[in-house]
């Protein structure tokens, strides 16, 4: 979303309410809701649905405190790029010591929350994603290799395992499969945006896969990148955890992925790029309500 398309003037707490990202701590929570789910056999008593509402809360604020982390470190590459210059931290209406109190502030409510209300190991697991995000990769990885989104994409692959670890205290080879749907679809997620944003990551150096390595490189890995993910999409089918509707869903959905960035790879276009990007957040939507609506069937 470009600044013009920003309100000149916003309240305080749409300021601070900006700074956690609103849009992806929604499916980072919806993940995390479907792990809560599946690790539970039949429909939740009351106190596992209490659990699990608790436990939404402190991933959305420790989430939440991480992508204000991240807006203080970015701040000055935001400012140069249209998708992300309306920041409050980009546009100096927030500063670095307000962004890091509210950082503090979430992180420490959200992992209170989850320590004395849900789990420790809850708690640990999703401090550890804080850090892998805000810290590895962040600071670490994302100024330093085109493959960050890669290595980095452990962190954003955690929700569903921090769902499942919230009602079962465990980490199950069921979380594990989830987690791995999740990691393999980040790379050509975030990749087909970095085409069309290819010039925005060029202006703010950051290192970014079309920048380093190209146009055609980049198409190419999206498109290996959706095959590796529908052999990772059949493992609930495969294990075990889901039936037939999955399967078909799964099949329908990564047919369309592949068929996305099949186009892209052979008649590339700005506009086939962020369509193949919004269909990668259909698909996973999609494929995890599928797996959802499929544990009752």
């Amino acid at each position: 979303m470009s600044a013009m398309a920003q309100p000149a003037t916003r309240s305080v707490f749409a300021q601070y309410y900006a700074l956690t990202k609103p849009r992806v701590i929604q499916l980072i929570v919806f993940c995390a809701l479907i792990g809560m789910v599946l690790a539970v056999p039949g429909v939740p008593s009351w106190r596992e649905a209490g659990v699990a509402a608790i436990a939404c809360v402190g991933i959305w604020l420790v989430a939440g405190a991480a992508a204000a982390f991240n807006c203080i470190i970015e701040k000055n590459i935001d400012a140069k790029m249209k998708r992300t210059a309306w920041r409050p931290t980009a546009k100096g209406e927030l500063g670095d010591t307000q962004t890091l109190l509210f950082s503090a502030t979430l992180c420490a409510a959200g992992s209170a929350l989850l320590y004395f209300a849900v789990n420790p190991l809850t708690m640990w697991l999703t401090f550890a994603t804080f850090i892998g995000y805000a810290v590895i990769y962040t600071v670490i990885l994302k100024p330093l290799t085109p493959q960050n989104i890669v290595i980095g994409g452990a962190s954003g692959a955690m929700p569903p395992v921090l769902g499942w670890t919230a009602m079962a205290d465990n980490v199950g080879p069921e979380a594990l499969i989830l987690f791995l749907i999740i990691f393999l679809w980040t790379p050509p997620h975030f990749w087909a945006l970095a085409l069309y944003r290819v010039e925005d990551y060029r202006k703010s150096g950051l290192p970014m896969l079309p920048v380093t390595h190209g146009h055609e490189f980049t198409r190419l890995m999206v498109l290996l990148y959706t095959f590796i993910l529908l052999a990772a999409c059949l493992l609930p089918f495969i294990y075990g955890m889901s039936s037939w509707l999955y399967l078909a869903v799964a099949v329908v959905l990564n047919a369309g992925f592949i068929l996305h960035a099949w186009w892209l790879w052979r008649d590339y276009s700005d506009l086939l790029a962020r369509k193949t990007f919004r269909f990668s957040l259909i698909h996973l939507s999609l494929l995890f309500a599928a797996l959802l609506v499929d544990h009752y069937i």
